[in-house]
Formats: structure tokens, C-alpha cells, sequence
């Protein structure tokens, strides 16, 4: 039992920041993404699909949605939903339309989004991770160093940005997800 606890114990950290969220693990799929189709959002109150932008879903759950959508590889549906939430210029919005772009293969327009997360929020350790992993991909490790070595100046040692860009430089190819 005390193996197990101190196991958990050195492991959650690096869990709780999966792809950008307090939650340790990948979400579970939902109506949004097993029901739904063409990009719209399971909305409980209508207890139907709808736009995102027509949703009653508060910015928490359209972020939930764009999380859930990155996951399932629907990055177009992602950006989609992001752009219905509140503040557009939030970090964690500015770190996922960066994902997103990227993943979707405008590397350059995801590196914007990131720079501007980071210059919102120096701290934001999943998106300096982020950038640092498509630094790897662009073949630039120096930089990629550099985020590293930021994320570990701003407490980020031991948690999952820290350990996705570390073994992303370790392969030269990038965090699988």
C-alpha cells in the first residue's frame, strides 16, 4: 500500500498536465464527439447537438469540448469550438489554438499562438512544452532546450510538460499523444 501511494505520488504530477488540464487523464468520450457529428457540441440543457456558438455550454465546458475534440484527432472541430468561447485571447485558448494549427500541419501559425500564450502567461508550462515539441519537429533543439529549461525554472520539474518535451528531445520526433 505505502509502494502504491508514493508511486501515485511521483506520478500524478506529471499526469495532471495531459494535453492541458488538471485532469489526469485523457477525457472520456461524450455525446459531443460519439453522437454529434460536423463539429457540433452535445449542449444537456437543449439535450441536443448544437453549434458551439449556439450552445449554452459556459467557456469551462466549450474548453472540456475542444480538449475532447484534440484528443479524438478532430482538430478542425477544436478550433471551431474555441473560437465560440468568451475571451479568445485567454492562454489556455491561445495554447489550444496553437495545438491544433499545429497538429494540423500550419506549424508556424501554432508557433504564433503559443508566443502569444507565453507572452500572456510566462508561466504556462503546457504551452512552452507545446512549442518546445514542435521546435523538435522543426529540428531546432536548442530552442527546444530553452523551453525545458524554462518549464523547469518555473516549477514545472517533474510534471507531464517537462516529461512530453524531455522525451520528445530525447527521440528528436516529437510526444506521441
Amino acid at each position: 500500500m505505502r509502494r502504491t501511494a508514493l508511486a501515485f505520488a511521483v506520478v500524478a504530477p506529471v499526469l495532471a498536465y495531459a494535453a492541458g488540464s488538471e485532469d489526469p487523464t485523457p477525457p472520456q468520450p461524450t455525446k459531443t464527439t460519439t453522437e454529434c457529428t460536423d463539429g457540433l457540441v452535445w449542449d444537456a440543457q437543449a439535450g441536443a447537438c448544437v453549434a458551439p456558438q449556439e450552445s449554452s455550454l459556459d467557456d469551462d465546458g466549450l474548453y472540456d469540448a475542444a480538449r475532447e475534440f484534440a484528443y479524438a484527432g478532430q482538430f478542425e472541430h477544436a478550433l471551431n469550438v474555441l473560437t465560440a468561447m468568451s475571451d479568445p485571447t485567454e492562454d489556455r485558448v491561445l495554447t489550444y489554438l496553437g495545438f491544433a494549427h499545429r497538429q494540423s500541419g500550419d506549424a508556424a501559425l501554432g508557433m504564433r499562438y503559443y508566443e502569444q500564450a507565453i507572452a500572456q502567461n510566462p508561466d504556462n508550462l503546457l504551452a512552452r512544452s507545446y512549442m518546445g515539441q514542435a521546435f523538435v519537429k522543426l529540428g531546432v533543439m536548442d530552442e527546444a532546450r530553452v523551453q525545458l529549461a524554462e518549464i523547469r525554472a518555473r516549477g514545472g520539474a517533474r510534471t507531464w510538460p517537462e516529461l512530453a518535451l524531455e522525451r520528445a528531445i530525447e527521440s528528436g520526433r516529437g510526444y506521441r499523444y
